[in-house]
């Protein structure tokens, strides 16, 4: 089946491929790292977490397995096909409405650096719509040098290649991303927009969706958790 990519996005490699440029096959096979224990030492044991943007699973299934309720969403079902043991939903992020409070609201995987601020802005709006009150949202964020140390590449322990091969200008702010996954067996590349955010330009779209940083969780500021401001 051809799906139809986004406009600046593409993927390549293996199985299916979804409209942002992931591919499904991929991402069974990228271990989880340390963004489960991060989470867990930031929200109250046992929470009822939101997860925007599961794809596979790859931190729900960790997420569960410290004993969270989960409800991951993503808008691939090739992608929750592999999602085990959750609630799922298929849908956009930024439309989403449950009518539904959760304890904690994730936005992990970059997704605030969303190329169209349109998007970005829906996305922040599910999150402040969706958190209960006393609870928080944790945002995952590019780190300082994301888009300057190029071309960087990591072999991880498991025995494949993970390569941020180019990082370019494509106007209004937004870089055009190609990020390469070598095994012994099988390549995949994505190609995607992002749109870097300085901290005044994060916390200022924090705001324009009601919400403030409450705490930086890692030393580099990749993860922040935020709260309400109403």
């Amino acid at each position: 089946m051809t799906v139809e990519m986004r406009e600046g996005y593409q993927g390549t490699g293996p199985g299916a491929i979804t409209p942002d440029g992931c591919a499904v096959e991929l991402y069974t096979r990228l271990p989880v790292g340390a963004e489960p224990d991060i989470i867990a030492g930031a929200v109250p044991a046992g929470a009822h977490i939101l997860e925007l943007g599961s794809g596979v699973g790859r931190m729900t299934h960790a997420l569960l397995q410290r004993g969270f309720t989960v409800t991951a969403v993503d808008e691939s079902a090739e992608m929750l096909a592999h999602v085990r043991g959750a609630r799922t939903i298929c849908g956009p992020i930024e439309k989403l409405d449950l009518d539904e409070r959760f304890d904690v609201v994730m936005l992990a995987s970059f997704l605030v650096h969303a190329g169209d601020i349109e998007v970005r802005r829906g996305l922040l709006r599910t999150c402040a719509r969706h958190v209960a009150e006393g609870g928080c949202v944790l945002i995952q964020r590019e780190g300082e040098d994301y888009h300057t140390d190029i071309p960087r590449e990591r072999v991880d322990p498991s025995g494949f290649t993970v390569r941020i091969a180019s990082d370019e200008p494509v106007g209004d702010g937004v870089r055009s991303v190609r990020a390469e996954y070598v095994f012994p067996d099988a390549v995949w590349t994505q190609t995607f927009l992002s749109r870097p955010l300085t901290q005044e330009q994060f916390k200022q779209a924090l705001a324009e969706a009601g919400l403030e940083v409450d705490a930086c969780l890692t030393p580099d500021g990749t993860w922040v958790r935020a709260v309400a401001t109403a």
